[in-house]
């Protein structure tokens, strides 16, 4: 009989005491915060958000770029027992909406700006640098926490195979553990600067703050539009380390790096779509210094697996190995343990499990179920949806997705968000939305719309104001009639494969 694995786990705020005091750990455009700095700021904003809350367990939401404020929230908002729920802030307003309402919020993050286009709700609303600036001047501040480590700390929102986004809950423990998992097998140290481009909203993007400060290192936050900021960013802040998707990447190898500046990157991170064999030449040829190291990961249970750069060169379409804290399996349907190169279901055990998605039984019974009985690590395990492969020397190789996503620039797309839309514009009845292989993006957004084509323009003009830019079709294809199966559905593989021989043809 296995005995359940429960490494010991700080509550999440006490990363603030993870770095010597004077050392830095925010580097912001206009200012730093050593960790004494980090640890008051932390501490003040809490106290003031105990304030604004009904009491622990609330929900907070925060939709805004990467400012000071948005640094702070997932530490304090967990110091104060709150629950950060941050927003993406590609995302426009319908989305927004739906998940300020999904989540319960009871305070809101933002600007103005953001805020005039929203619905409204059972929120309040405050601006960010009122916030701020109520927070610095709070005449408390809260101690660190003495939360348990099942305690809900956050509720990030993820893209399901259908409907709307679902929010995964992470604890405490899920989101220490996940940073003393990276800060490890990353080797993270006090002495690194890791650039943070990815959105905080992202699992993968929070983490580039967790991990750096659990290691005692300084993270620097930018916004960029161009390869050109990421850049100027790299020289300014002599970042040693940074975390990107595949899209970036492409953009980052056709840039023009100054050879000195190229040189200060010693650590390149990747998730959210496999690089390619190619793509990984370019980077180590752009980046000379640097160690390239592959990732695979999941919201649900934050990251799964890695590969470490001395296999690269060797194994370079691999996913690697288990991160620490997780236990990955290859299953077959009923649970039992795949062979040596037999294709099979990825599923990931242990302490970085999530504890479900918020107020979603149905959901959370399809993909979190009962560890099979092999694994050492029993209670709840995720199961992926993702078809992998063992080979004999322990490494894993991506072979599918059992479901309908779509992966395109780092981010997992619902067909069914995108159809919704459609069918929300009035232009048109019925759509299917699917993706095609893609250079840059990993997978390219195709939508086949049922109709003459008239309603095109209009179409066209409701999808972005619906949806954020990374949820774009990049083809829109109209017919008048559409495949449908013996129940009278769409007929989603006979759609897909009828665009496909027509775009080979």
């Amino acid at each position: 009989m296995t005995t359940p694995y429960s490494p010991p786990s700080l509550p999440l705020d006490h990363l603030t005491l993870m770095g010597q005091g004077d050392a830095p750990a925010l580097l912001l455009a206009d200012a730093a915060l050593d960790y004494a700095g980090l640890e008051a700021a932390v501490g003040r904003l809490a106290a003031w958000l105990a304030d604004q809350c009904p009491g622990p367990g609330a929900r907070v939401a925060s939709w805004t770029a990467k400012n000071r404020l948005a640094c702070l929230l997932p530490l304090a908002a967990a110091r104060a027992g709150l629950v950060h729920v941050p927003i993406n802030p590609l995302l426009k307003a319908p989305q927004a909406d739906h998940i300020l309402a999904d989540s319960g919020a009871c305070l809101l993050l933002t600007n103005a700006a953001r805020a005039a286009g929203l619905a409204g709700g059972d929120y309040v609303t405050v601006d960010l640098a009122e916030a701020d600036a109520r927070a610095d001047d709070h005449p408390a501040a809260l101690a660190p926490s003495a939360w348990p480590a099942a305690h809900l700390a956050a509720i990030l929102y993820t893209s399901g195979s259908t409907g709307r986004p679902k929010g995964v809950m992470l604890s405490h423990a899920n989101m220490m553990l996940g940073a003393q998992s990276v800060a490890s097998y990353l080797r993270i140290s006090p002495a690194d600067r890791v650039l943070a481009v990815l959105p905080l909203a992202f699992d993968y993007g929070q983490n580039q703050l967790l991990s750096t400060w659990h290691a005692g290192g300084a993270v620097a936050p930018i916004d960029f539009l161009t390869a050109r900021d990421v850049i100027r960013a790299v020289e300014r802040h002599g970042a040693t380390s940074l975390a990107g998707v595949p899209p970036l990447w492409v953009q980052l190898v056709e840039a023009d790096w100054p050879p000195a500046v190229a040189a200060s990157l010693t650590r390149l991170t990747n998730s959210g779509g496999a690089l390619t064999p190619a793509l990984i030449a370019a980077m180590q040829t752009t980046f000379p210094a640097a160690e390239v190291w592959p990732m695979y990961g999941l919201t649900e249970a934050f990251r799964s697996t890695y590969l470490p750069p001395e296999l690269v060169a060797a194994h370079p379409t691999s996913m690697g190995r288990a991160i620490p804290h997780a236990e990955i399996l290859v299953c077959r349907p009923d649970g039992s343990l795949c062979d040596d190169d037999e294709p099979g279901e990825l599923v990931h055990c242990g302490p970085l499990v999530a504890q479900g998605y918020w107020q979603d039984a149905a959901r959370t019974a399809e993909r979190f179920k009962p560890a099979p009985p092999a694994a050492q690590h029993q209670g709840m395990a995720v199961w992926s949806g993702d078809t992998v492969r063992r080979d004999a020397a322990g490494l894993l190789y991506f072979v599918g997705r059992n479901d309908a996503m779509i992966k395109t620039a780092g981010n997992r797309i619902s067909p069914g968000e995108i159809e919704d839309a459609v069918i929300a514009s009035g232009a048109a009845s019925e759509a299917v939305a699917f993706g095609t292989p893609d250079a840059r993006l990993g997978a390219a957004i195709i939508l086949v719309v049922r109709g003459d084509g008239s309603q095109d323009a209009a179409l066209r003009a409701a999808l972005r104001a619906a949806l954020p830019n990374f949820m774009q079709p990049r083809d829109i294809v109209w017919q008048r009639d559409l495949p449908r199966n013996a129940n009278g559905k769409l007929d989603r593989v006979a759609i897909a494969a009828d665009w496909q021989r027509q775009a080979a043809a």
